[in-house]
């Protein structure tokens, strides 16, 4: 395969990712309005330490775990911040006068 053909497959690869990323936020924003309703914690510290190690676990290679561990930690981030928003958008329609 030439420079160019491995850059398509990795334009097709980045093109996948952004796509599974959106269906994750998808899911963060379900659990932001479920935890909202049950009246649990944004931040689950134990939550994202199994999730790190899950992914760590599933990681063969050529990434090492440590840069499998930063681009995880920078997933929960934003999915923090998808949650939030959820739990947010919920609290703000708690507080509307009915009409």
């Amino acid at each position: 395969m030439t420079i160019d053909d491995w850059r398509r497959k990795i334009d097709e690869m980045d093109r996948q990712l952004v796509e599974l990323l959106n269906e994750r936020s998808r899911c963060a924003l379900e659990i932001g309005r479920l935890k909202r309703a049950a009246s649990l914690p944004l931040y689950q510290p134990e939550r994202e330490q199994e999730i790190l190690a899950n992914v760590e676990a599933a990681n063969r290679g050529p990434l090492p775990d440590r840069a499998i561990r930063r681009l995880f930690e920078r997933i929960l981030d934003e999915a923090r911040s998808v949650e939030r928003t959820a739990m947010d958008e919920g609290e703000a329609a708690d507080r509307e006068p009915l009409k």
